[in-house]
């Protein structure tokens, strides 16, 4: 079973990080939510308070297969300046795992260096961020390892992308079925 983290921190878009989260689970992918700080508790970027699964400090990452970034600010400032996550990221990239970013989260990666010649997308006033990246606008970019959205109205497609990555086309459309995504 493939396993996902998904790293959240206060500010970050409810929608954009509980789609995936949601739509994982679905897809019977194990899904865990990771808080940057030193508590579980999270308040999203329009004042939801929730509580993660883990808090980063007490995990063991070794048995990611995918990486995973919501958009929303502040809450992607805070990723971005998370040491352990950056380096957590960038090691886990440089081995070829696989990583994900939505909306403003895409420019975590490019501060990292991980879009330098490859396709990528992000939410439009981010879009001049993705240094090195040939930026297209495009709902949902797959670039090798590297998967970029364009913000909350691609947060279906973008998990949608993710578990056919993970588990499969098939899979990813039968989830789609199941909740009615229609294109």
């Amino acid at each position: 079973m493939s396993k996902v983290y998904v790293f959240l921190a206060d500010g970050f878009e409810d929608i954009e990080g509980l789609t995936v989260v949601d739509l994982m689970r679905r897809a019977e992918i194990e899904t865990e939510t990771v808080s940057i700080k030193n508590s579980r508790e999270v308040v999203t970027s329009h004042g939801i308070t929730m509580y993660t699964d883990r808090i980063f400090e007490n995990t063991d990452f070794s048995d990611a297969d995918m990486l995973v970034l919501p958009g929303g600010m502040p809450g992607t400032k805070y990723l971005g300046e998370y040491a352990p996550l950056t380096e957590l990221l960038t090691e886990f990239y440089n081995k070829g795992g696989k990583v994900a970013a939505i909306c403003a989260a895409p420019s975590v990666f490019a501060a990292l260096g991980f879009l330098k010649n490859r396709k990528a997308t992000s939410y439009p006033s981010f879009m001049d961020k993705l240094e090195g990246a040939e930026a297209v606008e495009e709902e949902v970019v797959t670039d090798g390892n590297v998967t970029t959205s364009r913000g909350l109205g691609t947060a279906i497609p973008f998990a949608l992308s993710l578990i056919a990555q993970l588990a499969g086309e098939e899979k990813a459309q039968e989830i789609a079925d199941s909740v009615v995504f229609c294109r």
